[in-house]
C-alpha cells in the first residue's frame, strides 16, 4: 500500500514523497524529522492505530493530514472521529482494507493532498473568535451595539420584510471538506426546542452519512438522522442527505415529505448537490427559509442560493473565511451578492436561532 500511494505521487510534478512509515508509532517519529506539509494515513495502522497517532500528530508537530479509510460501517465511525481530531479530509479506498485497486481513487487523492497543503495550521485547531462580519446585502453595512458583542441588524432586504415569528419556517444546510466538524459545532449548539425542520447536505459518499447522522445525533439535544424516502419532515428534527442520492422536498397534504433522488445526473461531481437541495426547496413559497453555506471546496450551494432568493423570504448565512477550513463554498456565495450574514462558525447556531426565535 505505502508503495503504491508513494508511486502516485512520484508521477506527479509538484508533490515530492519525503518518506514512508511502517506504523503509527514510526510515523510521529518520522514526522518530527522530516516536518512534511501534508501527511496521508491509513485508519487501520499496526502498533498505533491512526485515530491515536493522529491524536499525538496534532498535538506534538500538527500538520495536514488526509485519511485513507476502508469502505466499512467501523471504518466510517474511525473515519469522522479523525476529522474531529484535526484531520483535513478522507478518501475511501474501493477495495477493502488491503485495496489492490487504489488507483480507482489516485486523482481525488492527489487533489485532497494539494488542498490540504494549501490549509494553514491553525485552521485545523477549533476557533473561536468573538468578532462577527456582517453582509447587508442591498447597503453593504453594518450595525454594532457598542455596549455587548451582540450584534443587530435590521432587515432592509424587501424580499425578507414580510418575516414574522408566526411564518412556518425550515433550514437548509450545504457544507463539504471541513463540513464534519463544522456540523458538529452547529448542531450541538441548538436547542432541544428548534422550531424549524433543518434539511443538509454533505458533500460524503455513501455509507459515511449515516454514521455522521448517527455521531451527530449523540452529541445534540435535536435530533438528527440520515433522510429516508417518504419520511415526514418534522420540526427539531435534521437530516442529512445520503450519499449517492439528492435530497428534496415535495408537499402532501398539509404535510412535507422526503424525496431521495438517484437519478438526477450528480451536479459538478456531487450527488447529493446543495445546489439541487436549494432550487427544490425555493417552489415552497410558503416557507421562509434560512440557507447557510459553510466550508467546502467549490461552488456548490451558489446557483441554488440565486433560486432561493427569486421568491419567498430567505435568510442567507455564510461562514466566515476565517473559521473555513477551505473558503470556497462561502466564498462563491458570498460574491453572488445574496448573503445577509457572514459569521464565524462558532456563531452560526446563535444566528440561525436569531431568525428562528
Amino acid at each position: 500500500m505505502r508503495k503504491v500511494i508513494s508511486d502516485f505521487f512520484h508521477q506527479h510534478p509538484s508533490i515530492e514523497v519525503i518518506g514512508t512509515a511502517r506504523n503509527g508509532k514510526d510515523a510521529i517519529q518520522k514526522i518530527q524529522q522530516l516536518n512534511p506539509d501534508v501527511v496521508t494515513m491509513d485508519v487501520e495502522m499496526p502498533e498505533l492505530n491512526g485515530i491515536e497517532t493522529l491524536k499525538h500528530i496534532m498535538e506534538i508537530s500538527p500538520v495536514p493530514v488526509v485519511m485513507i479509510s476502508s469502505f466499512t460501517e467501523k471504518g466510517a465511525q474511525k473515519t469522522l472521529q479523525a476529522m474531529e481530531y484535526g484531520a483535513v479530509d478522507f478518501v475511501t479506498k474501493p477495495g477493502g482494507t488491503i485495496s489492490l485497486d487504489l488507483h480507482k481513487v489516485k486523482d481525488e487523492l492527489i487533489r485532497k493532498v494539494e488542498l490540504a497543503s494549501k490549509i494553514p495550521i491553525e485552521k485545523l485547531r477549533k476557533q473561536i473568535n468573538p468578532k462577527k462580519h456582517y453582509i447587508n446585502n442591498i447597503q453593504q453595512e453594518t450595525t454594532l451595539n457598542t455596549n455587548e458583542t451582540q450584534v443587530v441588524t435590521e432587515f432592509s432586504s424587501t424580499s425578507n420584510k414580510n418575516w414574522t415569528k408566526t411564518s412556518e419556517k425550515i433550514v437548509l444546510i450545504g457544507t463539504s471538506t471541513g463540513g464534519p466538524r463544522a456540523l458538529q459545532e452547529v448542531m450541538t449548539n441548538l436547542p432541544e426546542s428548534l422550531s424549524a425542520p433543518i434539511l443538509i447536505v454533505q458533500h460524503m459518499p455513501p455509507g459515511f452519512t449515516k454514521s455522521l447522522a448517527d455521531r451527530l445525533n449523540h452529541l445534540s439535544k435535536i435530533r438528527v438522522k440520515e433522510a429516508e424516502q417518504g419520511e415526514i419532515v418534522e420540526k427539531g428534527t435534521a437530516y442529512i442527505a445520503p450519499g449517492g442520492y439528492h435530497l428534496k422536498m415535495k408537499k402532501n397534504g398539509q404535510h412535507y415529505q422526503i424525496v431521495l433522488d438517484n437519478q438526477e445526473p450528480p451536479r459538478a461531481g456531487h450527488r447529493p448537490s446543495v445546489d439541487v437541495l436549494f432550487e427544490n426547496i425555493s417552489q415552497f413559497n410558503e416557507l421562509d427559509k434560512i440557507a447557510i453555506i459553510m466550508t467546502g471546496m467549490g461552488n456548490d450551494g451558489s446557483k441554488g442560493l440565486m433560486a432561493l432568493k427569486k421568491s419567498g423570504n430567505v435568510i442567507a448565512i455564510a461562514e466566515s473565511a476565517e473559521t473555513c477550513i477551505v473558503y470556497g463554498m462561502p466564498k462563491a456565495a458570498v460574491e453572488t451578492k445574496l448573503v445577509d450574514e457572514v459569521v464565524n462558525l462558532d456563531e452560526i447556531s446563535e444566528t440561525m436561532m436569531k431568525y428562528l426565535s
